[in-house]
C-alpha cells in the first residue's frame, strides 16, 4: 500500500507537470503577439532558408518565416479549439441532462441521436458538415462542435442518473420545483467537475481536428497561418528536400495536442483520485 510520503510526492509530480505544460502553452501563445507580421512578408532574398539561429524553423519558398508562421497558426487552432469545444461541451450538458431528467420518452430519442451521430465515420461527417455550412471558420466550427459531444453527453447522462435519486433532490421535487429548475440550481453544480475535466480532454481532439479539415481544404483561405493550411501547402514542396516546412510545424502541434492531453489528465487525476487507481 503506497504511504501518504509516496502519494504527496506523486501529487508533487502531477503538479510540476502540470505546470510545465501549461507554461509551454502559455509561451506559445505570447510569442504568437510578441512575434511581428512584417515577418510573414514576402522575401525573394530569404526564400527556402533552412533552420538557423536567424530562422529558427527557417522559412517557406516566398521568403516567410515558418517559425512566426507556426506560433500564429496554433494561436488560431487554440481560439477555434476552445470556441468549439465550448459548444460541444454546451450541446453534451445539455442533451445529457435532458436524456436523465424528462422521462424516458426523452431520454430514448436522445441515446437514439447519439448513437446516429457515433455511428457515422467521424471524419466524413465533419467534412460533410463543414462543406453544408460553405467552409471558412463557420463550417469548421459547426462541423467539429456538431461531432465531439457525443462521449461527453453519456457521460453527463450517467452522471445525472447516479445523483437524481439523492435527498436533496428528492426535497426539491416534494416542494414542487420543475425539472428545469432541479436541473440548473442542484444537478449542473454537482456535475460541473466532470464537465470541466470532459472540455479538458476534448480539447485536443478538437485542435487536430480542425487542422485535419483545413488540410484538407474544407476549412480557412490559404492566406490563413493556420497549422493545417501550412501542413497542406508544405506537402507539395517536401519532395524538394525542405523538410523542415513539415516536420517543425507538425511536431509542435503534436507538442501541444499532447500538452493538452496530459493537462486533462492530470486534473482529472488530481479531481477524481479514486480514478487513477482503476
Amino acid at each position: 500500500m503506497p504511504s501518504v510520503h509516496d502519494g504527496m510526492n506523486v501529487r508533487k509530480k502531477m503538479i510540476l507537470l502540470l505546470s510545465l505544460s501549461s507554461g509551454l502553452l502559455l509561451t506559445i501563445l505570447f510569442l504568437s503577439f510578441w512575434l511581428s507580421n512584417d515577418n510573414l512578408r514576402l522575401s525573394v532574398a530569404s526564400k527556402n532558408l533552412a533552420p538557423s539561429l536567424d530562422y529558427w524553423f527557417g522559412t517557406d519558398w516566398l521568403g516567410r518565416d515558418m517559425f512566426t508562421r507556426t506560433m500564429k497558426g496554433l494561436r488560431l487552432s487554440l481560439t477555434l479549439g476552445a470556441f468549439t469545444s465550448l459548444l460541444s461541451v454546451l450541446i453534451a450538458t445539455v442533451m445529457g441532462i435532458c436524456a436523465a431528467t424528462f422521462g424516458k420518452a426523452t431520454d430514448a430519442v436522445i441515446s437514439w441521436v447519439i448513437d446516429l451521430f457515433i455511428g457515422m465515420p467521424h471524419l466524413v461527417f465533419m467534412v460533410m458538415i463543414c462543406f453544408l455550412a460553405g467552409g471558412g471558420i463557420y463550417g469548421i466550427i459547426l462541423g467539429v462542435s456538431l461531432t465531439h459531444w457525443t462521449a461527453l453527453a453519456r457521460l453527463v447522462r450517467a452522471e445525472v442518473h447516479q445523483i437524481k435519486n439523492a435527498e436533496y433532490i428528492q426535497i426539491s421535487e416534494s416542494y414542487g420545483k420543475s425539472a428545469w429548475y432541479i436541473a440548473g440550481k442542484h444537478i449542473l453544480p454537482s456535475i460541473l467537475p466532470q464537465i470541466m475535466i470532459g472540455f479538458l480532454l476534448m480539447f485536443p481532439h478538437v485542435i487536430l481536428h480542425e487542422a485535419a479539415l483545413t488540410f484538407l481544404g474544407f476549412g480557412l483561405s490559404p492566406q490563413t497561418p493556420a497549422v493545417g493550411i501550412i501542413l497542406s501547402e508544405a506537402m507539395n514542396h517536401i519532395s524538394t528536400g525542405k523538410w523542415w516546412l513539415v516536420v517543425l510545424p507538425g511536431l509542435l502541434l503534436v507538442v501541444v495536442i499532447k500538452s493538452f492531453d496530459h493537462i486533462g489528465e492530470q486534473i482529472r487525476i488530481l479531481l477524481e483520485p479514486a480514478s487513477s487507481n482503476e
